[in-house]
């Protein structure tokens, strides 16, 4: 049956345009129950034993939600409980417009096919279809709908014994409507309570208006949001700006809104107090309203936690007193302003604790996120006393203006606090890494095993099995992207390939595979454990360029002479067979051991030489070699736990690979831009703004004055860092050295590092800045790491149309697309580096958890006005010694940020950056949900500041090493 409606819509060029809009409706849409006899379901999803123990419903009995229930109690839904559930059409189309992460959520509570939920297409129904009435609003129109459908149930399904369908609403008015039409009805809350022996599911409510209004006090605390009405007009006008609204992590007072102007131009406004934060969370997208410039304030230096053991919502003003700042130079304040409305919130379930309440049988208690950016929420709970000590996850609801906190309720238990697995899947969720197992959808897209090399693939395909390929990888590594080889041609040159594992013609464009991998964006690398963004057949096995398996391959091959200078340049889909699968170790021993002369050492020994030509090509025209301290940890084979640490050494292997994968990303990212100039996926690495190297410049020069006083020998007078381009960056530190400092150099690479810019992905056709600043080069991309990073698989793609290797599709050359893309992948990169970060962390406090203390040697990376921040290069380890104690008095401070920066201590002792000390390490573990390293000062020796030296402990056995 088809239904059409007709109407006419004037153009801008004045014309007259006729609309029709067709809507089909049918009769063979099944209902989806196995109960039923009129269907001809072949497959039904909704079970004939649907029967949930309720004190209300004691007959069996299939669910409806409506929109809100979907939209607000979706951890309800997804509990391995609630089964049976009918999702209508037109929910789900409200679901998807009004929420993304809902809609995904609800989409795989759908496709788990353990919780039985069926989708039914109402809209499309002879019988369940309606019109919408004249004056009848979208909203009470799909209400209505919902319940022609709730009754269609009820009737088609009426001969089926005693088998009920219940409608599910926190809408009063329509809860009344289904009830007049004979419907069972309930509020979910009052359908949640009714279920016997589930009492942890009271706790996954979500707290509705009413409820929240009940829990919380009658005083105002905030100012009232503005409507988005008047937010847009205010936008529009010029008198409100609209931003990211970014907490301070030390400073629950204070925040700053990122506001996107025109172009590349931002700004940010600086908040301070509860009453001008009013209720926005971190990453919230607000209106601000600035102040008059004179009432600009400069960011406060004080450190504030909200960690007041009650929850009462008492007064902030002792708190709000010291963020109150002297009357300091113009130069120093900053856009001030107050949060006026909410444009979209950005919450998310939040990882943390349960503070539980003072007062004997309370229900309500604070829970507080492990991200300190996150205020504390309050939440209802009648499981408290088994929560203390756990790591549980919880949801925001809302912020009603006379609460001091959000409301929110009880998600789910991850486990103990400090248990490592624990741990992990709690740095995991806040770093939103999707880390779930991969579905059947995605599974179902992997080739039949057993797999090999066909007919086909050797005919369209360069076959490089005969030459001398091997790969040089960290040891342990099974994802084995790259491969290379090395040989002497007739005519004297030499043919050099980079074999890159093609992963992209296991993963076709569109599928479910790819949509993972690309949402996936890369591979997490954690201490000990690692997150594939592609399945382990494809990482591990197929794709792995393992020794002395045949493997299908993307050729970038070269003909170069002996001065590294490239003739000739081709690329090619081709079939290669290993022929050794190397550590960096095992690669350098081939490399210095005279007495070895095979082909595959022939070949090392060929790519060492012409990767040190490249790299001192590289440098000459300006690449910066920066430093950061980077940890390996060894690991116990049966507890898991780390029974080392120490920092990574790196060998000439190392640099020779990086230099020919580099080389075949220039080549690589060239070629693609030559043939697709709008749609290239591209990477660069902006120039850091001249501000970002003052630290750097006051370092060396502070340094180099201290040295003159300290040491009796000449210093030349133009150690300085000159940053006015990379070439004279990478010159300036490249001189930078002190005769009898060694590490200096090190440390001022360390410190460069830290001035630099994020490098960042995009569209070639969005963008006309390509220049990578840390490479000194023109254009660049990710071509060699296709099995770790999505990137690559898209620069695979237009290579291989660009060679005829394989064919188009259309969100390949949409660079809006691509763009977007883009941003996706940085924000995984992004979040994938903390997250290792974190990881490292983590593990370094298990190791030095049962080490008590630890006395090491030191170097000061930065002065603060009341702390010094420690590298401690033994282990890459960084931490802070404080100068003042909240429980007794502090030492007399004289900070100078003009000159060092500097801090006297007491008039005794000046410490500048990179000064030697030496710290006791320690772990922290006072605060079980933020335990950190501590470090206090041995030398030098200040009294009443440094502390005594502790006596050694005995010496435990040294555990077995599992290499």
């Amino acid at each position: 049956m088809l239904k059409s409606k007709t109407f006419v819509k004037k153009t801008r060029a004045g014309g007259v345009l006729k609309i029709v809009r067709e809507h089909y409706l049918r009769d063979d849409i099944w209902c989806g129950s196995e109960i039923c006899t009129e269907c001809k379901d072949g497959s039904p999803v909704l079970q004939q034993e649907a029967r949930i123990e309720s004190n209300i419903c004691t007959y069996p009995h299939y669910l409806i939600p409506d929109t809100n229930v979907v939209l607000h109690q979706i951890d309800i839904l997804e509990d391995p409980l609630i089964r049976n559930v009918i999702i209508l059409q037109t929910v789900l189309q409200e679901v998807r417009h009004r929420s993304a992460p809902v809609y995904k959520r609800i989409k795989d509570a759908i496709h788990d096919k353990e919780k039985h939920f069926y989708t039914f297409t109402n809209e499309h129904h002879r019988e369940t279809f309606i019109e919408r009435e004249q004056g009848e609003s979208a909203n009470d129109r799909n209400d209505r709908a919902i319940r022609v459908a709730a009754k269609w149930y009820t009737e088609h399904l009426s001969k089926a014994g005693e088998l009920r369908v219940v409608l599910l609403t926190n809408d009063r008015a329509n809860k009344e409507k289904a009830e007049q039409d004979g419907l069972v009805a309930y509020r979910c809350e009052e359908y949640i309570k009714s279920l016997i022996g589930n009492p942890e599911l009271v706790d996954r409510l979500a707290l509705t208006s009413d409820d929240q209004n009940e829990i919380t006090g009658s005083k105002l605390l905030f100012p009232e949001h503005l409507p988005l009405s008047r937010i847009q007009a205010g936008i529009k006008s010029g008198t409100l700006l609209q931003g990211t609204f970014r907490a301070n992590r030390d400073n629950y007072l204070e925040a700053t809104v990122f506001v996107h102007k025109e172009g590349d131009d931002s700004t940010e406004v600086l908040l301070q107090g509860l009453q001008n934060l009013n209720r926005a969370v971190h990453q919230d997208v607000v209106a601000v309203e600035l102040f008059p410039k004179d009432k600009w304030v400069a960011p406060s230096s004080v450190v504030l936690q909200d960690d007041r053991p009650n929850d009462e919502d008492t007064e902030e003003e002792e708190a709000e007193k010291k963020l109150e700042s002297p009357v300091l130079e113009n130069n120093t304040l900053k856009p001030t302003g107050r949060v006026v409305g909410i444009i979209k919130r950005s919450w998310r379930p939040y990882c943390g604790m349960l503070n539980q309440s003072q007062i004997k049988e309370a229900t309500r208690h604070l829970f507080t996120p492990a991200d300190r950016r996150i205020p504390r929420i309050r939440i209802e709970t009648r499981q408290a006393s088994s929560l203390v000590g756990q790591r549980i996850i919880v949801a925001i609801d809302g912020w009603p203006r006379n609460s001091r906190y959000p409301n929110g309720h009880f998600v789910r238990n991850l486990g103990g606090a400090g248990d490592k697995d624990t741990e992990t899947e709690v740095l995991l969720l806040e770093h939103d890494v999707p880390h779930q197992p991969f579905s059947q959808a995605v599974l179902s897209f992997l080739p039949k095993m057993p797999w090999g090399i066909t007919e086909e693939d050797v005919k369209v395909r360069a076959d490089l099995r005969h030459l001398c390929v091997c790969s040089v990888d960290p040891p342990g590594c099974t994802d084995i992207d790259d491969a290379l080889h090395c040989r002497e041609l007739e005519n004297g040159n030499l043919e050099v390939g980079v074999h890159i594992a093609d992963v992209s013609h296991f993963i076709r464009p569109g599928n479910a595979l790819d949509q993972e991998a690309a949402n996936r964006g890369t591979t997490v690398y954690l201490c000990g454990k690692r997150i594939d963004m592609v399945p382990e057949l494809l990482s591990s096995n197929l794709c792995s360029l393992r020794s002395n398996v045949e493997r299908l391959a993307f050729s970038c091959i070269w003909e170069m002479n002996h001065k590294a200078e490239i003739l000739n340049t081709r690329f090619t889909k081709s079939i290669i067979l290993s022929k050794a699968s190397l550590t960096y170790a095992e690669a350098q021993m081939r490399i210095d051991d005279a007495s070895m002369n095979d082909d595959i050492t022939k070949s090392l020994r060929g790519l060492n030489a012409l990767a040190k030509i490249l790299k001192a090509q590289r440098n000459a025209k300006g690449a910066l070699t920066l430093s950061s301290p980077e940890v390996r940890f060894h690991i116990d084979s049966e507890t898991h736990d780390p029974i080392d640490l120490q920092t990574k050494e790196l060998k000439d292997t190392n640099s020779m690979v990086e230099e020919f994968m580099l080389l075949a990303n220039i080549s690589v990212a060239q070629k693609i831009y030559d043939e697709f100039s709008e749609c290239a996926l591209l990477r660069k690495h902006p120039s850091p703004p001249p501000s970002n190297y003052d630290i750097l410049i006051k370092a060396a020069k502070s340094r180099a004055r201290t040295w003159i006083c300290f040491q009796l020998f000449f210093i030349p007078q133009d150690l300085e860092i000159r940053i006015d381009c990379a070439k004279a960056l990478a010159d300036s530190l490249n001189e930078a050295t002190l005769e009898d400092f060694p590490y200096f150099n090190t440390l001022l690479r360390i410190l460069a590092t830290r001035c630099m810019m994020q490098a960042v992905y995009f569209c070639s056709g969005m963008d006309s800045d390509f220049h990578h600043y840390g490479l000194a080069s023109p254009i660049y991309t990710h071509f060699t790491s296709p099995i770790r990073r999505y990137s690559d698989i898209i620069v695979h793609r237009l290579l291989a149309v660009a060679i005829n290797a394989d064919s188009t599709y259309p969100d390949l050359m949409d660079k809006h697309k691509q763009s977007a893309l883009c941003n996706n992948l940085n924000y995984r990169h992004k979040m994938a580096q903390y997250a290792q970060r974190a990881s490292v962390a983590f593990n370094t406090q298990l190791f030095f958890k049962n080490r008590g203390i630890l006395n090491e040697e030191g170097f000061i990376l930065f002065v603060r006005k009341n702390a010094i921040i420690i590298l401690i290069p033994k282990f890459g380890l960084e931490g802070t010694v404080f100068f003042e104690n909240k429980d007794k008095p502090g030492p007399r401070l004289n900070f100078d940020s003009e000159v060092g920066p500097t801090l006297t201590v007491e008039d005794k002792h000046t410490f500048h950056i990179f000064d030697k000390v030496k710290v006791t390490i320690s772990l922290d573990a006072s605060n079980i949900q933020h335990q950190k390293i501590r470090m206090a000062l041995l030398e030098p020796v200040i009294p009443g500041v440094s502390v005594s030296l502790p006596e050694p402990a005995p010496e435990a056995k040294k555990p077995k090493l599992d290499h």
